[in-house]
Order: C-alpha cells, then sequence, then structure tokens
C-alpha cells in the first residue's frame, strides 16, 4: 500500500462529504431526522454514524505513535455510537468540515512504517484485534463511502437528486 493512495482517499473522500452536504444543508428539520426503513433511521443518524466511526478510528491511532492533529484536546472526549450528535445541521456541517481537515492532517502525517505497524484496539463489542495499520485506515475511507451511498439514497427519496460518487476528477 501507498502513501498517495491513502492521501487520494482522504482528498475524495473530503470532497464527496462536501458534495453531500452541499444537499443536506438544503434540507428541513423534519427532512434531516425523518425516519427510513434502513438500519440508520435517517440521514441525522447516518451521518452521527459516519463521524463517530471517523473520530473513533483517528483515536485508535493514537496507540501508534506521536501524530501532531491527535494530540490536539478535541480527542480527548468520548463519543458513542447509538447517538445523535448536532443540534442541528449547521452544526454538522461546521463539524464534518473539521474533522474532514483533522483527517487530511492525520494522512499527512502517516509514514510508511506506519502503514506497516500493527494497531491493537477492542471495538465498541469488546473483540480485541491487531491489524495493519494501512488496512485499517482503509477501512475508514471506504465505511464513509459506503455510508454515504445509504445518504445519496435518502436524498433521492426525499427527491433530491444528486451524484457525489465520482473519484476520477481526485486522481
Amino acid at each position: 500500500m501507498a502513501i498517495q493512495h491513502l492521501e487520494l482517499m482522504a482528498r475524495y473522500n473530503s470532497e464527496a462529504n462536501k458534495l453531500m452536504n452541499a444537499h443536506i444543508k438544503t434540507l428541513s428539520p423534519e427532512q434531516w431526522d425523518k425516519e427510513f426503513a434502513g438500519f440508520f433511521k435517517s440521514i441525522h443518524e447516518l451521518c452521527s454514524h459516519i463521524y463517530v466511526s471517523d473520530f473513533s478510528w483517528l483515536k485508535r491511532c493514537k496507540g501508534l505513535r506521536n501524530f501532531s492533529v491527535l494530540s490536539l484536546p478535541f480527542f480527548e472526549q468520548d463519543l458513542s455510537f447509538g447517538t445523535r450528535y448536532f443540534a442541528d445541521i449547521s452544526e454538522y456541517l461546521a463539524k464534518r468540515a473539521a474533522l474532514d481537515e483533522m483527517l487530511i492532517t492525520f494522512i499527512s502525517e502517516i509514514t510508511p512504517d506506519d502503514l506497516e505497524r500493527v494497531l491493537k484496539y477492542t471495538n465498541v463489542r469488546g473483540v480485541y484485534y491487531e491489524k495493519k495499520t494501512g488496512g485499517l485506515l482503509l477501512h475508514l475511507f471506504n465505511h464513509q463511502t459506503h455510508h454515504r451511498a445509504a445518504i445519496s439514497v435518502y436524498l433521492e427519496m426525499l427527491g433530491l437528486a444528486n451524484d457525489f460518487s465520482p473519484i476520477v476528477p481526485y486522481v
């Protein structure tokens, strides 16, 4: 695995989030919290889940070595899954943009040695893992892409045509 692949994914995910969020910022509070038949019942729930996941993966990476961005007080807090974060869409948009910048900064600090390091962590179900960091970082970005697809479907169900999936502009 090459660092430039992770840099590409960090840029792509940030830009895809911006495109998606251009649609989200047009939603009414009712649309933001409208219940759908998916596992995550609303766009709000999905956005909270992606946010907490990204935060959690970054926080786990503190165990690899000292990264300047992970030394921020922001990473001293605990966020839990299943919680709907963000009082409103504006708060979500600001916090998502800030977290995307932290992800890009984190990836800029990664070295080839870091990608081969084994990250030891326990997931939210209490299962212990030891995995290479490079693969876990690919998972982090793929996870965003996976859940943005669900948000895309929910937006379409609200009558908002969208397409924020192409990675080609960032290659």
